[in-house]
């Protein structure tokens, strides 16, 4: 079969469209026939060796098509069925064929088309995840995004206010990303270098890094969460004072896709459904453009420029 491969670790020159073996599933498992692959930051990670991955490495974590076969031991999904997939614990998106575990599998809804699908597992299924499970989100609480008019960002908000949040206020890193943040449902889009005079908030979810994340913790309200969930500035680390916390009574968690499906199946396909499913009835806006599978190194010379809003999908 046809694979994008990260032969070596590099600028995304390196990415080389290859013959590669057609995974079969084992138990528990289904394979899937690729018609759309997400393109992440995360695979820009993998690219870049930030993430330590065997080479050669075929990168995509989420994925939409049909299920191409079932492995022993799988319920509730048959051959061709139209699905979207979890395909972060192993990766392998970006490929005509994928093999994931069948429970990071959720079987895709009357109109949902499937080029919004392959864009909801990773961002829409993380929005959910961070937001109920980490922060523990009550109604009526306060929420700041930062990124907001990105793929994760964009969800973040939308999915803050199915779960009942109050003020929700979203940060860009430009004024061209204003109007886009905007058209997500937030009350209040603010310039990141800006977001300090805006008061309090209950929950914080960074995934940018760098200065914003020392000010994000100043900006947590009495008992606030702040949720870590990336580092797309590419900023050095920056520490947290562990004394400052128990002071103020403020927490910091740490969310990683990956990890978590890794440990908590079940529970990652529980919220992948649940994503899917209000992607499905409209409660959540996925916005998408479409590239061929062939310009995947063009998808991430986007991401890293931080030029996208919305998300971009592989064609394949």
């Amino acid at each position: 079969m046809k694979a994008v491969t990260i032969p070596e670790f590099g600028a995304a020159d390196v990415l080389r469209l290859d013959e590669v073996t057609t995974p079969e599933p084992g138990p528990g498992q289904v394979s899937i026939d690729v018609a759309y692959a997400g393109a992440n930051f995360a695979e820009v990670l993998y690219r870049q060796g930030v993430v330590d991955v065997p080479l050669p490495f075929v990168p995509g974590i989420e994925v939409s098509g049909r299920v191409r076969a079932v492995g022993p031991d799988v319920e509730g999904l048959s051959v061709g069925q139209p699905v979207a997939a979890l395909t972060i614990v192993d990766s392998g998106g970006y490929a005509d064929v994928v093999v994931t575990a069948a429970e990071l599998v959720a079987p895709i809804e009357a109109g949902l088309g499937l080029n919004v699908a392959a864009a909801v597992p990773s961002n829409s299924t993380t929005a959910f995840l961070v937001l109920d499970r980490v922060a523990r989100i009550e109604p009526g609480e306060s929420v700041l995004v930062h990124a907001a008019a990105g793929g994760v960002g964009s969800q973040l908000g939308q999915a803050a206010r199915l779960l009942g949040a109050g003020r929700i206020a979203g940060t860009v890193g430009s004024p061209a990303k204003v109007q886009a943040a905007k058209e997500f449902g937030f009350d209040e889009v603010i310039l990141r270098d800006e977001f300090a005079a805006q008061g309090e908030f209950d929950v914080v979810v960074d995934m940018v890094g760098g200065p914003a994340r020392r000010t994000s913790l100043d900006a947590l309200a009495p008992m606030g969460r702040m949720v870590v969930m990336g580092n797309a500035s590419g900023a050095d680390d920056v520490g947290l004072p562990a004394n400052e916390l128990w002071f103020t009574n403020k927490t910091v968690s740490g969310f990683n896709l990956a990890a978590f499906s890794g440990a908590f199946p079940a529970d990652a396909g529980r919220a992948l459904r649940r994503a899917v499913g209000a992607a499905a009835a409209g409660d959540l806006k996925v916005q998408v453009e479409e590239l061929a599978l062939t310009r995947a190194a063009d998808a991430h010379r986007r991401i890293e420029s931080g030029s996208t809003t919305g998300k971009l999908v592989l064609k394949v």
